[in-house]
């Protein structure tokens, strides 16, 4: 599984080269996400990632932070399901807000 830095993340996210998916709960999501993240949450991962998208788009999972299980768990799920170029990033949320980073 491959890991990605704020700062990588940032720049992929500049270049519009991935999709950024929180696991969280709608709730969570909806109080405050990485700017322009979509909302999967972990128990749906699975299915909406076999309906929307391709096996080998970039993917960025994300959660709350270093201590949050979803984004491995989600990042190792979609590797078994054959998704060839996943990201986890595991500073989450609450990395992303303290550097200043855009949420919305």
């Amino acid at each position: 599984m491959q890991t990605i830095t704020k700062e990588e993340l940032k720049k992929k996210m500049d270049n519009r080269e991935v999709t950024v998916i929180e696991l969280l709960s709608k709730e969570s999501y909806n109080k405050g996400h990485i700017r322009g993240a979509i909302n999967i949450p972990l128990e749906k991962i699975g299915k909406e990632a076999r309906e929307r998208f391709d096996k080998d788009e970039p993917l960025v999972v994300y959660c709350s932070n270093y201590d949050c299980t979803a984004s491995p768990s989600a990042a190792k799920k979609l590797e078994t399901l054959g998704f060839t170029n996943v990201y986890d990033y595991e500073g989450g949320k609450e990395e992303w807000k303290q550097a200043g980073l855009p949420i919305e």
